[in-house]
């Protein structure tokens, strides 16, 4: 199965956003308890293919073909959308989807490595252009900032170029890249 609740920051939104009584958190809190509810979202789709395939006689594992989290959009996604597409989120949800399938032993393939120019070469700012871990730049985006301060790329490049932080690994410079998603 495939699971893409960045998607249904729009298209299915009752999960997305900051509840009445959550007015008064962090800002990183409130962004940490929608992220959990994102979670829960893209677990219940998992837990409800797993009960339908039951239901059905069907006993077979099922794996994450696909997840993955947008980190810009000037779609339905981004600063005029959902508020959904940031550095911040997208290392939230890869961290936590992570935990959940490691814990729960289900394979999953997160989605993607690189950021993709091609996919919506019409809209260099579309959403499906940057579900990468890796900017077009070889710049590691905030998931993988402990990767890089533990060395992991060192000796590899892409294009050619050291693999970086993004914000110049600046916690405050990406901070200011965050939106909060909306009051439900």
């Amino acid at each position: 199965m495939h699971t893409y609740p960045m998607h249904d920051t729009h298209y299915n939104p009752e999960f997305w956003g900051i509840k009445k009584s959550e007015e008064n958190f962090s800002d990183k809190k409130k962004v940490e308890v929608t992220m959990g509810r994102v979670l829960d979202y893209a677990t219940h789709q998992y837990t409800s293919v797993i009960n339908y395939m039951k239901s059905i006689g069907v006993h077979k594992p099922v794996h994450i073909g696909e997840t993955g989290w947008a980190t810009t959009s000037n779609e339905h996604y981004g600063h005029q959308g959902s508020k959904a597409t940031d550095e911040y989120k997208s290392a939230l949800y890869y961290t936590l989807i992570k935990e959940w399938s490691n814990k729960n032993k289900v394979s999953c393939f997160y989605f993607e490595a690189f950021d993709e120019q091609w996919k919506d070469s019409a809209n260099p700012m579309g959403s499906e252009n940057h579900f990468g871990l890796i900017t077009l730049q070889s710049k590691a985006k905030y998931a993988l900032w402990d990767l890089v301060d533990q060395g992991v790329f060192k000796g590899l490049t892409r294009d050619g170029k050291p693999i970086t932080k993004t914000f110049n690994g600046d916690i405050n410079a990406l901070w200011k890249s965050v939106e909060m998603p909306p009051v439900l």
